[in-house]
């Protein structure tokens, strides 16, 4: 079975405080405040990818290694805060893979990139991943109109994964413990829109599969062929 080139990782780091959740927002300011500027550094990255591979095939190695540690950062910050509650270990300052933390990442380098998709996978193709992973990501609206003073307002429905991560969040409040169905369930929508990210991205020609891959591994047959 075909192994898919993106690897994501995330460990249940149990015992869970029942309170660090609901300041780990204010912990995490100074990630948020990095991940900025890390991410306006992706996004020029990966335009600057988009013409190597369009007139060379080839991704840049220097820049592939810098957008994977951006995505890898993104993953252990989200997985602390609220893309998944899963540890209380404070994420590293770092751009590198720490096999110590409960969270990683890694994205297998591609020797060559299709010089033809790079011009519609990012966009085209991507479409129904993207609505896929934005419908339990983000949620929609529910509800709208518009008030007597002609102001509109509307209702949101917040995203699937937000919702598991909140029943999460009261479970552990009063139990310490992450319900294991809800935590695989959790790090499958986690792992499919990273998977889509890296697509997006322009990091691999292998399309995204449409499988929710769940648990804190990826399946045993989509383990990367050179892990230990």
């Amino acid at each position: 079975m075909t192994v898919y080139p993106v690897v994501v990782r995330g460990r249940l780091d149990e015992p869970l405080s029942g309170w660090l959740w609901l300041v780990k927002w204010l912990l995490l300011i100074p990630h948020y405040v990095v991940l900025a500027f890390l991410w306006l550094g992706f996004f020029v990255v990966s335009v600057v990818a988009f013409f190597a591979i369009l007139f060379t095939g080839r991704y840049p190695g220097g820049l592939f290694e810098f957008n994977v540690g951006v995505l890898r950062w993104t993953w252990r910050v989200g997985y602390y805060g609220y893309g998944a509650l899963g540890t209380d270990r404070y994420p590293p300052f770092t751009l590198a893979e720490d096999p110590t933390y409960p969270a990683g990442l890694e994205v297998r380098y591609p020797d060559r990139l299709s010089r033809g998709l790079v011009l519609v996978k990012w966009w085209l193709l991507a479409i129904p991943q993207v609505l896929i992973v934005g419908a339990f990501s983000t949620g929609g609206y529910v509800a709208h109109g518009v008030t007597s003073s002609g102001e509109r307002w509307y209702v949101q429905m917040p995203g699937l994964l937000s919702i598991c991560v909140l029943i999460a969040a009261v479970a552990v409040l009063f139990t310490r413990r992450y319900p294991g169905g809800l935590f695989d369930f959790v790090i499958g929508m986690n792992r499919w829109a990273l998977r889509v990210t890296a697509y997006v991205a322009l990091m691999t020609d292998a399309y995204p599969p449409f499988r929710l891959d769940q648990g804190p591994n990826e399946p045993p047959d989509r383990e990367p062929e050179d892990s230990a």
